[in-house]
């Protein structure tokens, strides 16, 4: 089997397959013969691959022709840490516990337990290769609606311009993507729905701060360094230049976490007010039992890219030197 027709455009999605707001799929009990549908191959035992994410992108491009929602369920690594195994399953795998505090009106969510997925392992010319399958589902499929799973959405950077340029043009959003629908010649044409745009664009409002505000925390940073050269600070920018999350520890911090930075408390349960921003705060406990700041942060959203910045930041703030425990909340930080 061959991968090289398949592109890494789904790769780093989300690994979700949860459907949003509506479960319409669920609703449909009959599909129509799609005209033109691209020819994915059954998974068969014995399909090689040059990488795992050749495989992902294969299984979702084979659940998205029949009509259900791929994720990466497990994965198993090696004594040395190389990854060895993958499971990837329908979204529809395991059973779904709601969390919602009224009995009554539990959390949509389309897991039904289906045992559907395929199993791969890494063979000995590195290559990855399918060792089991399942193909079974227990539930009706629906290629016309694949398009709402999440697994099955991306906003490609050409249109995410666009649509920046739109909202910053005054155009309000459900315009700018009726436009390209249109443009697309219809809403199957497209890979992402209205909501998509709404949360982007809202993402990237959040990191646009006001007037002067970007320069007026740098230049804060700076005549604090000026003072002690032991204050640190790091920014971080996006692409287009615009401030995305920030990290800084005073000369106080660096010090008293040379002496109580056995054990740190890590939590953005604070947002600011003006940028709702969460606020993430490195906290220690002293010999008098007091709380201790350990540095801050301002990230832009509570996702794993944000995290693994500001860790990397702290971490270099403390000259490498990692605390023995951290305790956290792990709904926040997973």
């Amino acid at each position: 089997m061959s991968s090289s027709s398949f592109t890494s455009s789904y790769i780093n999605q989300e690994e979700d397959g949860v459907l949003m707001e509506k479960n319409d799929d669920e609703a449909v009990s009959e599909e129509p013969e799609l005209e033109n549908r691209e020819n994915v191959e059954e998974p068969r035992v014995g399909m090689t691959f040059n990488n795992i994410d050749d495989i992902v992108v294969y299984y979702r491009e084979y659940g998205k022709q029949l009509g259900f929602p791929v994720r990466k369920r497990t994965s198993q690594k090696g004594d040395e840490g190389e990854l060895k195994y993958v499971t990837i399953s329908c979204g529809r795998e395991g059973k779904y516990k709601s969390k919602s505090s009224n009995v009554l009106k539990p959390h949509p969510s389309i897991k039904i337990g289906c045992k559907a997925r395929v199993r791969a392992g890494i063979i000995l010319d590195g290559r990855w290769q399918i060792n089991s399958i399942k193909l079974d589902h227990n539930h009706d499929m629906s290629p016309t609606k694949a398009r709402y799973f999440r697994c099955h959405r991306t906003i490609s950077s050409d249109m995410k311009r666009r649509i920046e340029l739109n909202d910053t043009a005054g155009i309000r959003l459900n315009k700018s993507y009726n436009s390209l629908v249109v443009e697309a010649g219809g809403h199957e044409n497209i890979s992402f729905l209205e909501k998509d745009c709404r949360n982007y664009i809202e993402n990237v409002r959040r990191l646009q701060l006001g007037e002067g505000d970007a320069t007026a925390i740098q230049t804060y940073f700076l005549n604090m360094q000026v003072q002690n050269s032991n204050f640190f600070y790091a920014i971080d920018l996006d692409q287009d230049g615009r401030l995305r999350n920030v990290f800084w520890a005073d000369a106080r911090s660096r010090a008293a976490y040379k002496e109580f930075g056995d054990v740190v408390t890590f939590d953005t349960t604070y947002l600011t007010n003006k940028y709702d921003m969460p606020f993430a705060p490195f906290v220690g406990v002293n010999h008098h039992g007091q709380s201790i700041l350990l540095g801050c942060g301002l990230i832009s959203s509570e996702d794993t890219d944000a995290f693994i910045w500001l860790f990397k930041s702290w971490l270099t703030c403390m000259h490498e030197h990692a605390p023995r425990g951290i305790i956290t909340d792990h709904e926040k930080c997973h």
